[in-house]
């Protein structure tokens, strides 16, 4: 049985939206630069979030893809069948800056893996991480620019981002201890 903490609920996921779009607007003046990729699954749903606040920043539209990185891990060989998502990139990434977009950053091997994908796309001029959670425990030495809430956690203990979207019946983000 496992014990279930509210981090984030419906209205916190949006203010930490809003205020990742912000950001990423100020640090990116060049506003038809910018791109959005969300790495598949919960990714892509915030990338699609992020692309209509920015939009209403910019006055404009942001384009929005999606990236799966289920061939590009370093852990494809402990798995019997990867579980693929659609890549979806209808658009040229070559000197644009790419604003990579995941729910939970932990280890930092799925942001390593999504950096290779995306070469399979074109060079971008710069690659920036926009992440809702940030949990700790880093194995890389990769690091978000962009972070919707710290939560520090224990590795036995798990994050789950709950979003409507996906199927579920509310916007939110739990910690679960085992």
């Amino acid at each position: 049985m496992s014990d279930s903490t509210l981090i984030l609920n419906a209205p916190a996921i949006n203010r930490a939206l809003t205020r990742i779009a912000h950001e990423i607007a100020e640090r990116n003046e060049t506003s038809t630069d910018a791109v959005l990729i969300g790495i598949q699954r919960g990714g892509v749903i915030l990338a699609q979030r992020l692309g209509v606040i920015l939009a209403g920043i910019w006055s404009h539209a942001v384009p929005v893809g999606s990236l799966d990185v289920s061939m590009h891990r370093d852990d494809l060989d402990q798995h019997l069948t990867p579980n693929i998502h659609p890549t979806v990139i209808p658009f040229d990434v070559t000197g644009k800056t790419v604003v990579l977009v995941d729910d939970v950053l932990f280890r930092g091997r799925t942001v390593r893996a999504a950096m290779d994908a995306l070469n399979d796309f074109g060079r971008p001029q710069r690659i920036q991480l926009a992440v809702l959670i940030d949990r700790g425990h880093r194995e890389l030495p990769i690091k978000a620019d962009f972070v919707g809430k710290n939560v520090p956690t224990a590795t036995a203990e798990n994050i789950r981002v709950r979003l409507t979207e996906a199927g579920s019946d509310e916007d939110a983000v739990h910690l679960e201890k085992p």
